[in-house]
């Protein structure tokens, strides 16, 4: 029985040291990562023509409007 219980507590202690290794390694790792190869920051395209942009949004806006009005015009 007490050898039992010693090899179940040896092996339950391998476990929890690898474990514990692994999270330690993968730490490290990770911050060597994001050190020495940081993330670019996104490039934001400019806007091409804002008037016709704006244009598009209004007609974007009356075309919503309309199907919202025609799907409640079906439910009544």
């Amino acid at each position: 029985m007490q050898q039992g219980l010693d090899i179940t507590l040896f092996g339950m202690g391998i476990v929890f040291t690898f474990l514990l290794v692994l999270v330690i390694c993968t730490t490290v790792m990770s911050r060597l990562i994001t050190r020495f190869f940081p993330e670019a920051e996104p490039v934001v395209a400019p806007a091409a023509n804002t008037a016709a942009g704006a244009a598009g949004d209004e007609r974007l806006k009356k075309i919503i409007k309309a199907a919202i009005e025609q799907h409640r015009n079906k439910r009544r």
